[in-house]
């Protein structure tokens, strides 16, 4: 019996993957490096820039690691690290600002946003950095952020893994904040009137909830909807369960997959109503066209309509409590 014990060099394996994205996310990347690269007069790359932006969302979509993708590739793990670094620091500083989001929310006659955050899973930080970064809620270290939606779901803010005043960016801009659980003592004003940040009722050994405070947190959780749908979008990258890019570049990586998000999220609300709009001729003959469906899709993506009724039975069961 003879052992071969020499390693494979010069063999490659390379498989496929699928990646479930749509043609005009990677067409987006490849012309916004064009741009940067035109820009900065440096017009050569070892690969074009649509396969740079494929090997790129790769990493973000599916977390393939850096040595087997440069290896694949016949690229040094190095020049992938930067291309990657690059293309986040491109998408970042595309991503809205928290004052500005508010203002063009408050400007489109939007009442409310949706508020919740998670937590980023890191590695164990050593010396004096090991308990701030622990999170007892998980028990484990991460970055905790935040994030914003509108009235629909679309995500218009991400907070830099840090704790931002939000409480004060809510009350300048005007409109307020629907809030879980979590959120409870966030904002403790002297009067009420003046809370910005809405939050559902928690029960304790002592105080049970009534029947008032159940209806009211079933609405709230009914209203509330649309931020988890965004967050689920947010997690969809497989980048963020497991952060293995340094700490400090957290902040570039949340707001570059908020672009992302919101790119593919447009894709599919436009193939959804492209699929539900229908010839006149089409409409007659199937009988679907009716007044109802058309009443239905205006409260549906009217803004401001299906949320401010229920922000209203909020109201009125919070009073009946």
């Amino acid at each position: 019996m003879t052992k071969n014990n020499e390693p494979a060099e010069g063999v490659s394996l390379v498989y496929q993957c699928h990646l479930n994205l749509s043609t005009g996310t990677i067409t987006y990347l490849a012309d916004l490096l064009r741009s940067h690269l035109k820009a900065i007069r440096s017009p050569f790359r070892s690969l074009p820039p649509g396969r740079i932006a494929v090997l790129v969302l790769a990493m973000l979509r599916h977390d393939q690691r850096l040595l087997d993708l440069a290896h694949g590739n016949g690229v040094p793990e190095s020049t992938l690290r930067r291309w990657r670094d690059e293309m986040l620091d491109l998408l970042a500083a595309r991503a809205p600002r928290l004052d500005r989001a508010l203002r063009q929310i408050a400007a489109r006659g939007g009442e409310v946003v949706l508020i919740d955050g998670t937590l980023i899973p890191t590695q164990r930080r050593t010396g004096k950095a090991n308990r701030p970064n622990y999170s007892g809620k998980h028990h484990r270290h991460g970055l905790h952020f935040l994030a914003l939606t509108d009235e629909r779901g679309k995500l218009v803010w991400i907070s830099a893994a840090r704790r931002d005043k939000i409480v004060e960016h809510l009350k300048a801009a005007g409109p307020g904040a629907l809030a879980d659980l979590g959120f409870i003592g966030v904002d403790k004003p002297k009067n009420l009137d003046d809370q910005v940040i809405v939050t559902g009722y928690k029960a304790t050994r002592a105080r049970k909830l009534t029947a008032g405070h159940k209806q009211a947190n079933q609405i709230l959780a009914a209203a509330r909807a649309p931020v988890e749908h965004a967050f689920a979008n947010l997690k969809a990258w497989r980048t963020l369960p497991k952060l293995r890019t340094e700490s400090a570049r957290a902040t570039a990586l949340l707001r570059a997959l908020l672009v992302l998000t919101n790119l593919e999220a447009n894709r599919r609300r436009h193939a959804d109503e492209r699929s539900r709009t229908q010839t006149p001729a089409q409409g007659s003959q199937t009988g679907t066209d009716s007044e109802a469906d058309a009443v239905r899709r205006s409260r549906r993506y009217a803004p401001g309509g299906a949320p401010k009724c229920r922000l209203n039975a909020f109201a009125n069961a919070n009073s009946e409590v």
